[in-house]
């Protein structure tokens, strides 16, 4: 404001430049900065004001305050557990492609990318490596579903006896198909139509199946 000066003359008028630095000056004292809002308080407030206009503003300052901290309070944790279950999902979704040991080997491809593989061989009438597609597909399709989980250094009979858990009423199957994955891959004999066939059979069984238990089975 400004003021009379002590003779009684007012003081000149000034001009715009002049007046823009009185009022930086001005405003610059700490009292304003602290007399501000916070953006907190014009967020209570907004809620305040919303909820006070459901209830068409009778709603006394208190309680509407303390109603206002609780609706955000309840927002902010819905956006938290959102934030959380997202980041499941995500962590999920990424968990099917990783990459997994499979049998000795580091695997990224999925089960159905790995059963492709295991036609592309079988046309190409590559009976070995097709035993091995195959069973890894069947291996990482179990894991992708979470019927059974795998632990580095599992063996394929150990991998069998759980599936053989999960799906009790193809265990003798799955045993059949990792005896033949270990003739091929391990005691390399030579990969047959016959091996491939017990293995396919195994997949397409467990396919089209679901487990007796959703509970992951864990291969020790």
């Amino acid at each position: 404001m400004i003021r009379p000066l002590s003779d009684g003359i007012p003081p000149l008028t000034p001009d715009g430049d002049q007046a823009r630095q009185w009022a930086e000056h001005e405003l610059s004292d700490p009292a304003y900065a602290q007399a501000r809002p916070t953006p907190v308080d014009r967020i209570a407030r907004a809620v305040q004001d919303f909820l006070s206009s459901l209830v068409g503003g009778q709603a006394p300052d208190a309680w509407g305050l303390w109603l206002a901290l609780a609706v955000a309070a309840i927002l902010i944790a819905l956006i938290i557990v959102s934030a959380i279950l997202a980041g499941r999902s995500r962590l999920a979704r990424r968990g099917s492609s990783a990459a997994t040991e499979l049998f000795g080997d580091t695997e990224t491809r999925t089960a159905a990318q790995l059963r492709r593989a295991a036609a592309s061989a079988v046309a190409d009438e590559d009976w070995g490596q097709a035993v091995i597609l195959r069973f890894r597909a069947l291996a990482r399709g179990l894991v992708e579903r979470r019927a059974v989980e795998l632990v580095p250094g599992a063996t394929v009979h150990a991998f069998a006896r759980a599936a053989g858990r999960a799906f009790p009423g193809r265990a003798d199957d799955l045993d059949a198909a990792a005896s033949a994955f270990d003739d091929v891959r391990y005691l390399r004999r030579p990969g047959t139509a016959a091996l491939y066939g017990a293995v396919a059979r195994a997949d397409d069984a467990v396919q089209a199946e679901r487990p007796v238990d959703a509970a992951a089975e864990l291969v020790r």
